[in-house]
């Protein structure tokens, strides 16, 4: 379906409908962006963490049980 056709159909819809649309059409945009931009500054640290071992320091402790003292 082309866009013109899809909007020509969603101008069809009743107003709570296409508002339904909207938000949703808004919250695909923003989660697909947040992964992008997430996924981007993943790939831009990467080096950092494999190579500098003050950053992954404390990785060490993983699998330790840890206890908060009282």
């Amino acid at each position: 379906m082309e866009t013109t056709a899809i909007i020509h159909e969603i101008d069809c819809l009743p107003a709570h409908k296409r508002m339904f649309i909207v938000e949703q059409i808004i919250r695909s945009i923003r989660l697909n962006h947040q992964d992008s931009s997430l996924e981007t500054a993943a790939d831009r640290l990467y080096a950092d963490y494999i190579d500098d071992k003050e950053l992954t320091a404390f990785t060490q402790l993983d699998g330790e049980d840890f206890y908060e003292p009282r």
